[in-house]
């Protein structure tokens, strides 16, 4: 697939790498009825355990993995990144579930509890390498608790509250469209500058330690440069780093 031909929705789809996340399905109403309980929860949320996070973002998971087709082993995407993923399945003390949807936005997202998804738009884009440090950046922001962090925030944030009160506490009879926006508050929302610099960096040591090229870093980074319309970012993006900004930091780190 060219760029040329890429639409609109895959390019604005674009986000984790470039700042955000796609969700690329609507959120059913029930999806987050056993992850938010109620509204004293949702005020304790900074207490949660890992362990109930982690349940948190398995319910996550699945509920995103129903709503997009995940390319099985006999599937050339679900083949080509199970190859350039092998023996990622424990890394940096994480345990990783990296799969392809086919999907033809070009991004990726990653959660708390280690799912990786790269989406089949993006792999038409990308060389190996450049999945590789894609894979790399997601890993990173695993292993830095961005998302639980951005989790934790978005329970905590005015809105949240309000709709868990709604009512009486309970999230079950909420209308798809609140819990769409409070879903997208924790997966959609946009990674920090400082995140995103700690995900990139992660991502340059990954290439490097495992003896993969590191230039691809750069190269992917110029890549969505060039997707995005170059020195036209989406609004979306104005408060974060440009992938142009981005790719020039990572080849200083090349040399």
């Amino acid at each position: 697939m060219s760029n040329a031909h890429l639409s609109r929705r895959q390019i604005v789809a674009m986000g984790s790498l470039l700042g955000g996340i796609s969700v690329a399905a609507p959120l059913r109403a029930q999806s987050l009825d056993s992850i938010f309980g109620s509204a004293k929860k949702v005020i304790d949320a900074v207490s949660y355990s890992d362990e109930e996070m982690a349940v948190y973002f398995d319910q996550m998971s699945a509920q995103m993995d129903s709503q997009n087709t995940v390319a099985g082993p006999d599937d050339p995407y679900g083949q080509r990144l199970a190859a350039l993923s092998q023996g990622l399945e424990t890394y940096d003390g994480l345990n990783l579930d990296i799969k392809a949807y086919r999907v033809a936005d070009v991004t990726a997202f990653a959660m708390a509890n280690g799912t990786i998804r790269v989406y089949s738009g993006l792999m038409d884009q990308f060389t190996d390498d450049e999945v590789r440090y894609v894979i790399g950046h997601e890993i990173g922001h695993v292993k830095k608790e961005h998302t639980r962090k951005r989790m934790e925030g978005a329970l905590q944030q005015e809105a949240a509250l309000s709709i868990a009160g709604t009512a009486g506490g309970e999230v079950g009879e909420l209308a798809a469209g609140e819990l769409g926006q409070l879903f997208n508050s924790v997966i959609s929302s946009q990674h920090s500058q400082k995140h995103e610099k700690q995900a990139d960096d992660y991502a340059f040591d990954f290439m490097r330690t495992n003896q993969y090229d590191a230039e691809a870093c750069a190269t992917a980074l110029e890549k969505l440069d060039a997707l995005s319309g170059g020195s036209s970012q989406p609004d979306w993006l104005s408060t974060h780093p440009s992938p142009k900004s981005r790719a020039k930091r990572m080849r200083k780190k090349l040399k």
